[in-house]
């Protein structure tokens, strides 16, 4: 079933209205242009069978006005040689004709109105598909604009992710040359402390040897006295 059940449903169609409402507007859009595509088809179709028809009709309004003069002429010659009744008989079938005639005449007004209404529809049909087209080529610069300015918000913060990572890196490395910093002056310390330690010890050996000296001479003297 398509999108439309008749010609007006077309023509008094609201496009913005539909493709407003509708869920996916580009999908919409084509059914409807296609929709549209079809039905100018059937009625451009309508209108060639309805031309091919007067066509027809002035051949037979032709042929028939031909036959109603032939027919008069018929009776004129009848009554000329004395015979009413053929001249009768004769203007019988001119009526006759004249009569189809009359008939062919309507109906090629008819049909000649017909044609015209068609025509009207034809371009009012083709008056939306233009409209729908249009439509359609808003709606695919706006999908394609809207594709583009998402590919640079997505460039944009990929950038500002790489910049972020690089920042979070100097930062580190900003941290990691403190810390060395901080280690180097500690090693420093600890090898002053170091030094300072070995200095002391010499100075208490010195001071322990003194003492032994004194005791060992102390000893030696009473050893001697005694």
């Amino acid at each position: 079933m398509g999108l439309f059940s008749r010609f007006t449903d077309i023509v008094n169609a609201n496009l913005n209205s539909m493709l407003d409402k509708a869920e996916h507007p580009e999908k919409m859009i084509r059914l409807i242009i296609g929709e549209m595509e079809e039905t100018l088809i059937e009625v451009r179709s309508t209108a060639a069978k309805n031309i091919a028809e007067q066509k027809n009709l002035a051949r037979k309004v032709k042929t028939t006005h031909q036959a109603i003069i032939n027919w008069h002429n018929k009776a004129e010659l009848a009554l000329t040689k004395n015979r009413e009744d053929l001249a009768k008989s004769a203007l019988a079938e001119k009526h006759k004709y004249q009569a189809e005639l009359t008939q062919l005449t309507d109906d090629n007004t008819q049909l000649t109105d017909l044609l015209a209404a068609i025509q009207a529809d034809a371009q009012q049909l083709q008056d939306k598909l233009t409209e729908a087209k249009q439509r359609q080529g808003i709606l695919r610069f706006r999908q394609q604009s809207a594709e583009v300015r998402l590919q640079l918000r997505e460039k944009a913060t990929i950038n500002n992710i790489d910049e972020a990572i690089a920042k979070f890196e100097r930062y580190q490395q900003k941290i990691d040359h403190l810390e060395a910093q901080v280690e180097s002056y500690e090693l420093t310390e600890n090898s002053n402390l170091t030094d300072n330690k070995n200095l002391s010890a010499q100075i208490a050996e010195l001071d322990q040897n003194d003492s032994v000296e004194a005791e060992l001479a102390e000893m030696k003297k009473n050893i001697v006295n005694g």
